[in-house]
């Protein structure tokens, strides 16, 4: 017979909370977190929205992709950009997202904005062939919260600023979840990714950790 483990209820780890809605927070839960359970530590990233374009090994053009403006509507994660139709200085291309499904289409020489990303491909003195290609490598997750990680990236996972109410799949997308924020107190053995510093960070926004 197989044994089954039951996990963290929605809300489970919380032993108070303040008045009405003011401890919870309505939060996107950044794609590539994975499924994240109830009661995990969440942090905010800081680090601003950036994409970084890189053109394939074997492109015929040499055109270059500026005025990037990433905003966090877009998804973390490789799009790529690929030369549907040559033309003398222009051409037309498809923007690929992560999943693996077109966002959208545009013009060489023209700015692109659509699903979050804005950026223009210029034509370089040879003109781009059909199949040309860049991969746009894209952060977007300013404002959004990943599990806390202390000992991750300094983009923000490094300080703790809420706990997951319910449990998420970010696996692929963004996901809208709740977080209790401030002005609580949980239970210690019901929360995923605790730490002494994560606990301190907590505390400084009201979170009271008990045993």
């Amino acid at each position: 017979m197989s044994i089954k483990t039951e996990g963290v209820h929605a809300g489970e780890f919380l032993l108070s909370e303040a008045n009405g809605s003011r401890s919870r927070a309505n939060i996107v839960v950044a794609a590539g977190a994975g499924i994240v359970l109830a009661g995990t530590l969440l942090a905010a990233i800081t680090a601003a929205n950036a994409m970084v374009p890189t053109a394939d090994g074997g492109n015929t053009g040499n055109g270059t992709i500026g005025s990037i403006a990433i905003t966090s509507d877009a998804v973390s994660g490789n799009y790529l950009l690929t030369i549907t139709e040559a033309a003398a200085a222009g051409g037309t291309f498809d923007v690929t997202g992560p999943g693996g499904v077109v966002i959208g289409s545009g013009e060489v020489g023209e700015a692109f904005e659509m699903a979050g990303l804005g950026f223009t491909l210029a034509a370089g003195s040879t003109d781009f062939a059909e199949g040309d290609s860049f991969t746009l490598a894209v952060t977007a997750n300013l404002g959004e919260y990943v599990p806390y990680d202390d000992d991750g990236t300094d983009d923000g996972r490094r300080a703790a600023s809420g706990i997951l109410y319910a449990s998420v799949d970010a696996t692929e997308t963004d996901a809208l979840a709740v977080a209790i924020t401030r002005d609580a107190e949980v239970v210690e053995r019901l929360l995923t990714g605790i730490d002494a510093n994560g606990a301190v960070d907590l505390l400084a926004q009201g979170i009271v950790i008990r045993p």
